[in-house]
């Protein structure tokens, strides 16, 4: 609507100055032949009078357009050094827009669409640093580890048995981690594409829950921890393999940060068309201020006891990834040193 209003009122300026061009050739050819004293038969004043005009209209255009063009052409310049700019990796550019933000002026939606496109790119820039950032400090904690203690047990005779096996047991633990971080690293990356297999089917979640638990049995087993399970029968059309890690990385989870002889409870319930997966426990729980970053690639609540519990803080962004692939929702619930959980929101039918 507001474009054809905008047209609408172009017409009728041409029209207005038109008339007024024509008008103003009419008064200059009886000017003229009035000085001239010419008398002469109303079609040639017409014609004459017409040619004026046109001419008046002709000359008027051409300059309000050499008074326009060096506008147009140095927000062309503007727009075109803004592009070099953003070609050479430098996203910190800006085009002056000239009307207000609602114009339908094209010279200011290009402008606008430029500076967008600069300052989305400049965000990916910065996460695309920030990850190297982190995946380089991850990768450079473990390395430091295996460097040091593989030299202590190269070069240092006076070592016992004793010293030694445990500096082979820091090496393996260290060398697993690492071959962990690549592998978390792979299948985010892999979540993250366009061609990751996503595959569907109708299966029994609660039956696939309880086989992941009592996969996990020897972790929990070995920190005596009380297993709460309560699952109702419930089939979900979902990938079976994707959501198998998410279970699995948040039963992990709550198994490493809950101390021994605590407790989980893990409850799967449906309501509607919606079906809902609670894994709470009763470990360390996670301060205020860190649960709204805790689903964020690297991101430790706590990096003091990174060594002693492992991780690399990608196992969170992992199950974020593939719960969002599913048009779910994931919330986390936690205190300190009361606990934590997790509720995992999934549509029963995932393909809707």
């Amino acid at each position: 609507m507001r474009g054809k209003l905008r047209i609408f009122g172009i017409i009728l300026c041409v029209l207005a100055y038109s008339l007024l061009a024509f008008t103003g050739g009419y008064f200059l050819t009886n000017v003229l032949f009035a000085w001239m004293s010419i008398h002469s038969v109303e079609l040639i004043r017409q014609l004459t009078a017409s040619l004026f005009g046109s001419l008046i209209f002709g000359l008027t255009a051409s300059l309000i357009g050499r008074l326009m063009r060096p506008k147009q052409m140095k927000m062309f310049r503007s727009m075109i050094d803004a592009l070099r700019e953003i070609a050479k990796g430098n996203f910190r550019v800006n085009v002056h827009i000239q009307h207000r933000h609602d114009s339908d002026d094209p010279f200011d939606q290009l402008a606008r669409s430029i500076n967008d496109a600069a300052a989305q790119l400049d965000a990916m820039e910065q996460m695309r640093q920030e990850f190297i950032s982190n995946v380089s400090h991850e990768i450079q904690s473990p390395l430091t580890s295996i460097n040091g203690f593989a030299h202590a047990l190269l070069y240092n005779s006076s070592l016992s048995d004793g010293q030694r096996a445990h500096y082979l047991d820091i090496i393996e633990t260290e060398s697993i981690r690492l071959s962990k971080l690549s592998d978390n690293l792979l299948k985010l990356t892999s979540l993250e594409s366009e061609h990751h297999p996503f595959e569907p089917r109708s299966y029994r979640v609660d039956r696939q829950l309880r086989k992941i638990i009592l996969a996990c049995e020897p972790q929990w087993s070995q920190k005596d921890l009380n297993l709460d399970v309560s699952l109702d029968e419930v089939s979900i059309i979902a990938d079976e393999d994707l959501l198998s890690q998410v279970w699995v990385n948040l039963l992990h989870n709550s198994i490493k940060f809950t101390p021994d002889g605590g407790e989980i409870k893990v409850t799967l319930t449906r309501a509607d068309k919606w079906v809902y997966v609670h894994v709470k426990d009763t470990g360390v729980g996670i301060a205020p201020e860190a649960k709204e970053h805790i689903f964020e690639r690297f991101y430790k609540a706590d990096s003091s006891r990174n060594r002693s519990v492992g991780g690399s803080g990608l196992g969170l962004s992992i199950v974020k990834k593939i719960v969002d692939m599913h048009h779910g929702e994931i919330d986390v619930n936690s205190h300190l040193g009361e606990g934590t959980e997790f509720t995992v929101k999934l549509p029963q039918n995932a393909l809707r």
